[in-house]
């Protein structure tokens, strides 16, 4: 499964009938991730703010100043938000991805609705990070 952009996503959360399929889709967008290297993982990546331990890093192409986010969970719906934030997010410059209204896209596939707070506040949690760290 190629991963794909944030409105291939939106547009196949609506196929789904049922919030379990859209869950099931979630999972699987989760596990096409590229994987991250374990040592990697530990405090300075780890992101504040998520129930589930969430590991994040992001590396600049000098050329372009592009963003280019590695990220991972020990949680399965959470590596499928962290799939859904990197659509939106990945290889953008820091200007691009200030511009990103992730939160009009979370509630356009009904996350707002369909999250548990704690989620929901990971979710954030993570945007802020990506945030933190495009600015510099």
């Amino acid at each position: 499964m190629t991963q794909p952009n944030l409105e291939e996503i939106i547009e196949n959360f609506a196929l789904f009938d049922d919030w379990e399929d859209r869950y099931k889709y979630l999972i699987d967008l989760g596990k096409a991730l590229p994987q991250m290297d374990d040592s990697l993982k530990d405090e300075r990546t780890l992101v504040k703010g998520c129930t589930s331990q969430v590991w994040m890093i992001c590396e600049i192409k000098a050329e372009t100043g592009q963003y280019f986010f590695t990220a991972d969970s020990d949680a399965h719906i959470v590596k499928g938000l962290i799939a859904v934030l990197l659509s939106a997010y990945q290889c953008k410059t820091a200007d691009e991805i200030a511009k990103v209204n992730i939160e009009a896209a979370f509630k356009e596939i009904g996350l707002d609705q369909h999250l548990s707070p704690n989620r929901r506040n990971g979710f954030f949690a993570m945007v802020e990070r990506i945030g933190a760290l495009s600015q510099g």
